[in-house]
């Protein structure tokens, strides 16, 4: 199976937007994917988006957000979609057959918990799991569910097999759960199939196996009863993750897994019964595969994605084109999509069984489709796509296919013919005959149907070229035989199987009635002959005579017509049937009488309905009358009356027909009511019950149901009642219905019969609340009658309390609709009901009803608003003060200003008043010229004041005398001209003055001055100013705005005492503007050199101040001066501009001590230069100036300051211009400038040369230049390579230096190599550098030593590298002891012994690569266990026992294995005092040995050595003891147990030497001769190079090898 990359479905997007589900319809027509925001998309089979619909919440008012879609499934027929919910309910969705069709919801199952996974294996049943654990079916028929089993552990997944009769489902305990529907004979069982590992989210039942993924990585392959078949483990693969689904396809011999960014596919391998594993599809970026689907065809699957994408692909292991007709899709190994590529259409061939087909062909005429399977063949109609699969076991090919009938193929094969009906899977019959031409063979299947025949399928062949048999194939039995005298050439069955043509090679026809057996010739020198399809008609052509049979059963009716031609064709098509004849190049056509061909055929077969149909397309003629007559004759004749009554009424016989329509019904019922007393007689009670329904005898039903079936009396009763309803007696119906306990329908019954008291009677008896709508019926027909009260209560009862209000608001009777609306209605609803009655009575003029309507809903502001609108103010006010006193006074100014606007002056006075807004009402009569009404309100309400305010308006709106009279009058004269000075209103204020009292005119020149000065009409207010009296004023104004010519122009000409401020006011200007030569001028010219040297002051012009002092107040410089100093301590380096002054005046008058200070203060961070500057000049002068130790002083303090700013030259030479060498030496070190120092030093103290160098190394070290350091402290240098862990680096500079030094830092290295766990590293170190004899290294030796050996699986071959290294380091440090003082010492025998150990592990690695020296590797084995002092214990055992039971020394490997679990658990315990070391008694083997840290193997070893010790054990097949040797000692102890007598090891396996042996120049050296000869002899043969080094080592180590040595090539 490969998938390749068709299109996406859909974009994936930025985050996590998780595709839950998808489905593609039974038909392959529809692909549904649900998305995160739960909508449903549907796409056609070509992957393009046509429809959509959103899903719904169990409860809306839960909103959209409160369930997601966790699966949803097509429905068999492909019309629905089941949808899955997490807010427990599963939707049914129609969607219809076309896109575009209204979807609805035709089914809902509410559950108890959330649905998690869905199937429609069937057509009524959703099989579905839930979270609580149950998987349940829904019947979406009935509209129930049921559980069909339950489990504690959530549903994860659910399966069908391939045939669908099958579900698993998988739990999140691991449980997977197996359950049939049907087994279809399999036998296999149902329940707990199998525990996998994790939760299996990713199952799939594929046709072999069933397999299971999930979050540990892998895929299990189980068998059908749950047996681990195979297991593809990814775990060791970084780059997978879990798999989160998975899906089979429809063959069952695919699956795909989805996991991250990654399909795998497995397929079934028929052959060898396993799956196989393709190559993944790998999509980088896809991320997680939440969703699969597999067409039903096979050919595409879907993939959908955590981020919300959805890929389509192509599946197929491989695609062929057909003669370029067909397209060959191979979905599988067991079926092929077949596409016809000009006309698009496609069909599905499979193997229901799951064979594999082999190559597909297309045959007659491109129609017919065949293909073989191992045991089956395939064949297929692709016009009817027909399919059938039947046994074939292997025939090699060789058989021939006829499809000249449509229904049937032909298959011929070794003389044997089988007939296959297409859609049947099974032969329908198989006969031996040697013809196999076509026309020599005739089958009819079904082809017309005649009465009294059900399954009617018929073959006529030949047994032999001169006998015909028939067999009725459905039966299987011989229908009879016929023996003709001549050879036959020609034959052919009707379509109903009665009656055979046949032809001879002498050109006679014959005619076989099959029935009676009797053969009559028809026609002599016959040359076409054909039954006329459709019919029982018969043509053929008799020389120059066209002769044709209507009626086949009466031989000698023939019609015969001449024709010129020979007869090629016979053609019925559109009920007419026509013969075509050649004459010569021409073709013509020869009609015959349909009416007689078909109308006589269906009444030959006894098909009235037929005859009657054929009729039925036929306009009215005198042949068709003729037809109807006929046919009326037999239709009464055969009693078959129904068709009797459809010709009288095609002939217009209506009396007859009405008689035969009322016979029919009446027969219908008395001929059941007839059969029902037979069937009762015969005490047959339940047909006869059935016929006593059917024909409506329900008394006799009910009578007969009371006895026999009392359960049916009900239902009999209710039946009764529906029949007496269709006949329209509905008083009879009703008690019926009651009786049955319907009382819906005996209500509606009694409300047809309008008896409405016995419909109220039976509705009270009722509980059921659907019988609510009757009573509004029956309230409806009492409010119709006026009677109220009844109609009330029934409205009431049924719950229709709204109609019945609307019936009181109808009738006008609005005191019991309010009762009844407070009880039922809502708020809103009362009083829309009441305002819009209210306002009915306020168009009819009945305000205060209304106004009673409107305060019963509690609406007084509509009551307000309708007398408002009818201007009945007074109701207005009286209503607001009632409901909303907070706006009485907000309603009477409202009023009062509606009143104004219609010149109802008085009226809105009073509101006005009303409202506490007197104001208001003077300023409604002052705007209408009402001055005396003004001020008479004025006067009332608002105090002295505001008769004075109107009395200056009145006047002002007077003028001239007139309001001088009249302010006379109200003795306000003084009074108005402030107000009008006060108000802007000089013009009234200058008439009234000038009139009668000019004293106050420069009082108003004033102010009218200072009005214009606000304005800024400067020029009009000067002049203003001056007429006032006030020059002053207008200077100051020309001063404030800086005007100064203005300024000093008013000052000379009007107040000459003001120019000096002038001068002032400009001197300051221009002190801002800091154009200070001005400004001082102008100071000096207002004779105030003070306030010059004040400006400067606070300018910070100390320079210019100073001068100014000087020069105009020179008593007062002494005090500045003072100042000045307290101010520049004060600000400190915001002063420095002024110290530097300052220092420059001290130096200049010669005051260099007070200077010096002066730049010794100057600090300016931001100006370093500044700084230095100011520094150097200090020293400079204090040097050349100062005497004493101030000079000293100075230098000391700049020095440090120059060295901080990093001015080390000029620092160094102030101070070697003072003596002070160290103190420049340091400063060139600070400034490492180290050449300067060393100059300094060498050439004026050469007492601190060996300071600066010692300084220089110091630096060398922090600053890490190493290198450097090398030049100058080699052992510095090569300390800090250490520390900084540089080792080469350390080493190579080492190597340079002396053998001790450079082994110095070696031992460091290795000692550090050791700490870090990597001991390989430290012993490749000394194998390049050399082993010294060193007391102080053999602790480095010895821990070197045991952390080799210490570590694990180091026993293979692969390890002799190691072992050999570390034996040659151990022989060079043997040596090198031996010509050292340490020679023969302690540590040195300790040292052979780790040579000789080593010497053992490192042979052993080396015999292990060598087949014929394993048993030399299991001795050293063993010869280790008496160096366990060193070697730890537990592995010794160990490696000693697996190496004897590999060789078969089963004894030794069982004491060996078992004393090792004795060690494991002492080492456990902590102590290996209770160890049993009987088994080792009198051999060489330790029993004090060290008690290790930790176990160098591991517990799964250690668990797998337990089992086989335990076996072995209960085996009892060993014994307990060790193989001794002639010593009568255990074969591998050196020392023999009589006699004490230690013999050497063998080189080579550790055993001891007793005879046999080859010795070495070398003493103690010797080798068993047996073992020598076989390690010789192997590495010469296998020219092994570890066993070659293992002899060379042996050479150096033994002092040579014997005289029958190895030569080393």
């Amino acid at each position: 199976m490969q998938l390749r990359h068709i299109k996406t479905l859909l974009i994936p997007q930025e985050g996590a937007a998780k595709v839950t589900c998808m489905t593609w319809a039974p038909n392959n027509t529809k692909f549904a994917v649900c998305t995160v925001d739960r909508v449903v998309l549907l796409y056609d089979e070509q992957g393009e988006r046509r429809d959509k619909f959103s899903t719904k919440p169990l409860d809306s008012k839960y909103g959209k957000q409160s369930y997601v879609v966790n699966d949803m499934v097509f429905s068999p027929d492909s019309t629905k979609i089941a949808i899955g919910q997490s807010d427990n309910i599963i939707f049914v969705y129609r969607i219809g057959e076309e896109w575009g069709d209204k979807k609805a919801i035709c089914n809902k199952f509410v559950q108890t918990s959330a649905v998690t996974c869905l199937l429609w294996p069937a057509e009524h049943a959703v099989v579905y799991g839930l979270v609580d654990g149950k998987v349940r079916l829904a019947n979406t028929q009935t509209n129930k569910s049921s559980t069909i089993y339950g489990t504690e552990s959530c549903v994860v997944s659910l399966t069908s097999n391939v045939s669908g009769k099958g579900i698993l489902s998988g739990h999140a305990d691991g449980t997977v759960v197996r359950y049939f529907f049907d087994d279809e004979g399999s036998g296999e069982s149902q329940g707990k199939l199998l525990t996998h590992t994790c939760p299996p989210y990713a199952l799939a039942w594929g046709a072999n196996s069933i397999m299971v993924g999930g979050c540990d990585k892998k895929v299990v392959a189980y068998g059908r009863e749950g047996h681990i078949l195979q297991t593809f483990d990814y775990t060791r693969d970084q780059m997978e993750r879990e798999f989160t689904v998975a899906s089979t396809s429809p063959s069952g011999q695919s699956v795909v897994f989805g996991s991250y960014d990654r399909l795998r596919v497995f397929n079934w391998a028929p052959r060898r019964g396993m799956w196989d594993e393709a190559k993944p599809k790998e999509i980088p970026n896809l991320y997680t595969i939440t969703s699969l689907a597999w067409k039903k065809d096979g050919s595409r699957l879907c993939a959908g994605t955590l981020c919300g994408g959805v890929e389509l692909f192509d599946c197929c292991l491989r695609r062929t084109i057909y003669k370029n007709k067909f397209e060959m899709t191979y979905v599988g190994l067991s079926q092929v999509i077949v596409r016809n590529l000009s006309t698009g259409t496609r069909v599905v061939l499979k193997s229901y069984y799951g064979y594999e087909i082999e190559e597909v062909k297309i045959m007659g005429k491109d129609r017919f489709l065949v293909a073989h399977t191992s045991d089956t063949l395939l064949l297929g109609d692709l016009l009817t796509n027909k399919l059938s699969e039947v046994p074939w076991p292997g025939s090699g090919g060789n058989e021939k296919f006829f499809f000249e009938n449509e229904s049937v193929c032909m298959i011929f094969n070794a003389g044997e013919l089988s007939l296959v009906e297409y859609s049947n899977n099974e032969i329908l019959g198989s006969v031996r005959t040697e013809f196999m031409n076509p026309h020599l063979i005739s089958v009819r299947l079904n082809e017309r149907k005649q009465r009294g025949t059900e399954d009617n399928k018929k073959l006529a062949y030949l047994i032999d070229i001169k006998t015909i048999a028939v067999v009725d194939l459905a039966g299987g039995y011989n229908l009879g035989t016929i023996s003709h005298d001549s050879k036959i050439d020609w034959l052919e069955l009707n379509e109903t199987g009665r009656k055979l043509l046949f032809r001879d090679k002498k050109l006679r026809l014959h005619l076989y009635d099959i029935e009676s057996s009797v053969k009559t010739t028809l026609l002599s020198f016959c040359s076409y002959v054909q039954w006329v399809p459709g019919s029982d008609v018969v043509v053929a052509q008799n020389r120059g005579n066209l002769c044709i049979w209507y009626s086949i059963d009466s031989p000698e009716s023939i019609t015969m017509f001449p024709i010129k031609g020979d007869i090629v064709d016979l053609e019925r098509v559109d009920g007419k049937t026509d013969v075509m004849v050649t004459e010569g190049v021409n073709t013509v056509t020869c009609t015959l009488d349909e009416g007689l061909i078909e109308f006589g055929t269906a009444v030959d077969d006894g098909d009235y309905d037929r005859a009657t149909a054929f009729l039925e397309t036929l306009e009215m003629s005198p042949e068709t009358e003729a037809m109807w007559k006929t046919l009326s004759k037999l239709a009464v004749e055969a009693c078959q009356l129904h068709i009797a009554e459809r010709c009288f009424a095609a002939l217009g016989d209506v009396s007859t027909l009405r008689f035969l329509h009322q016979t029919n019904q009446i027969a219908d019922k008395v001929s059941e009511e007839m059969a029902g007393d037979l069937y009762e007689k015969i005490r047959n009670n339940q047909r006869a019950l059935e016929c006593y329904c059917k024909g409506a005898a329900f008394r006799k039903a009910v009578e007969l149901a009371r006895i026999a079936f009392p359960a049916e009396v009900v239902k009999l009763e209710e039946a009764w009642g529906d029949y007496l309803v269709q006949q329209k007696q509905m008083d009879a119906a009703i008690n019926h219905f009651i009786e049955a306990g319907c009382s819906v329908k005996a209500i509606e019954a009694a409300i047809a019969a309008r008896q409405w008291k016995k419909a109220v009677h039976i509705l009270e008896l009722q509980e059921d609340p659907s019988t609510a709508p009757y009573y509004v019926k029956i309230a409806q027909y009492y409010a119709s009658m006026q009677d109220y009260e009844v109609a009330e209560q029934l409205f009431v009862k049924g719950g229709h309390i709204k109609d019945a209000i609307e019936m009181f608001t109808t009738a006008g009777r609005w005191e019991e609709a309010h009762k009844l609306a407070v009880k039922c209605m809502t708020e809103e609803e009362v009083m829309a009901l009441y305002i819009s009655r209210a306002q009915e009575l306020e168009r009819d003029g009945k305000f205060k009803e209304a106004e009673r309507l409107f305060a019963t809903v509690k609406q007084p502001d509509l009551a307000i608003t309708m007398y408002k609108k009818n201007r009945m103010f007074d109701d207005v006010i009286r209503l607001v003060a009632k409901h909303h006193p907070d706006l009485l006074t907000e309603t009477h100014l409202h009023l009062a200003k509606e009143l104004e606007a219609e010149s109802r002056f008085s009226e809105a006075e009073y509101h006005f008043m009303e409202a506490e807004e007197w104001k208001a009402a003077v300023h409604m009569y002052r705007v209408n010229d009402m001055w005396e009404e003004a001020h008479r309100v004025a006067k009332s309400h608002g105090g002295a004041g505001a008769q004075k305010q109107v009395a200056y308006l009145w006047a002002r709106s007077l003028g001239g005398e007139a309001a001088v009279k009249l302010l006379n009058k109200f003795g306000l004269l003084e009074y108005a001209i402030e107000s009008a000075s006060n108000n802007l209103s000089f013009d009234f204020a200058f008439d009234l003055a000038r009139v009668s009292c000019k004293e106050k005119i420069p009082e108003i020149h004033l102010k009218h001055a200072i009005y214009l000065e606000d304005e800024g009409k400067f020029a009009e207010a000067e002049v203003e100013f001056i007429k006032a009296g006030k020059p002053k004023e207008a200077v100051l104004m020309y001063v404030h705005n800086k005007d100064w010519t203005n300024a000093q122009r008013v000052a000379e000409n009007h107040d000459p005492e003001s120019v000096s401020e002038v001068l002032v006011g400009q001197a300051k200007f221009c002190f801002e503007q800091k154009d200070y030569q001005k400004a001082e001028a102008f100071l000096l010219r207002a004779q105030r050199p003070d306030l010059a040297v004040k400006y400067y002051k606070d300018g910070d012009m100390w320079s210019d101040a100073m001068r100014i002092c000087k020069e105009y107040l020179p008593n007062k410089l002494s005090l500045l001066q003072e100042e000045y100093e307290k101010e520049t301590a004060k600000k400190g380096n915001r002063g420095v501009e002024g110290l530097l002054e300052q220092a420059r005046e001290w130096e200049q008058s010669g005051e260099y001590a007070r200077a010096v200070e002066c730049y010794l203060k100057v600090k300016e961070d931001s100006n370093t230069a500044l700084m230095e500057k100011c520094w150097m000049k200090a020293a400079e002068l204090a040097i050349k100036f100062l005497s004493g130790e101030r000079p000293v002083e100075v230098i000391r303090v700049v020095g440090p300051r120059l060295t901080k700013l990093r001015k080390y030259n000029a620092a160094a030479e102030l101070y070697l211009n003072m003596d002070l060498i160290k103190e420049a030496i340091d400063v060139f070190i600070e400034g490492e400038e180290w050449n300067k120092a060393k100059r300094v030093a060498k050439e004026l103290e050469p007492r601190y040369e060996d300071y600066v160098d010692q300084k220089y190394k110091e630096h060398l070290k922090n600053q890490g230049k190493v290198e450097s350091l090398v030049g100058v402290d080699v052992m510095a240098a090569l300390d800090m390579y250490a520390d900084r862990g540089q080792w080469e680096k350390c080493l190579e500079t080492a190597s340079k230096q002396n053998f001790k030094i450079l082994h110095k830092y070696v031992a460091l290295y290795a000692t550090h190599l050791i700490k870090e766990d990597d001991a390989p590293r430290a012993l490749q170190l000394y194998i390049q550098h050399g082993a010294p004899p060193n007391p102080q290294n053999f602790n480095i030796y010895k821990r070197l030593f045991l952390d080799l050996i210490n570590l694990p699986d180091t026993d293979g071959h692969e390890a002799y590298r190691m072992w050999a290294e570390l034996r040659n380091f151990l022989l060079q440090l043997c040596e090198n002891l031996s010509k050292s003082a340490e020679v023969n010492s302690a540590a040195h025998e300790e040292f052979e012994q780790m040579l000789l150990i080593a010497h053992y592990y490192a042979t052993r690695s080396a015999a292990r690569g060598v087949e014929q020296l394993i048993g030399v590797a299991s001795r050293l084995s063993v010869s280790l266990l008496r160096h366990t002092e060193l070697v730890p214990a537990e592995k010794a055992f160990y490696e000693a026992g697996l190496a004897c039971r590999e060789v078969g020394w089963e004894n030794m490997a069982f004491i060996f294995l078992n004393h090792f679990l004795d060690l494991c658990d002492a080492i456990d315990e902590g102590t290996l005092g209770n160890l049993d070391h009987s088994d080792f008694l009198n051999t060489d083997i330790p029993f004090e040995v060290p008690v290790p840290t930790k176990l160098c193997i591991t517990v799964a070893q250690r668990e797998a050595i337990r089992d086989w010790v335990l076996m072995v054990s209960m085996d009892q097949r060993l014994e307990q003891i060790l193989p001794q040797d002639e010593r009568n000692t255990y074969e591998a102890s050196l020392v023999a147990v009589n006699t004490g007598i230690r013999s050497l090891p063998c080189v080579l396996t550790g055993y001891p030497v007793l005879r046999n042996k080859i010795e070495f120049s070398s003493p103690g050296r010797a080798a068993n001769k047996e073992d020598w000869n076989k390690f010789l002899m192997a590495t010469k043969t296998t020219h092994s190079p570890e066993c070659q080094d293992v002899l060379k080592f042996i050479s150096q180590w033994c002092g040579g090898l014997p005289a029958s040595g190895f030569s080393f090539h």
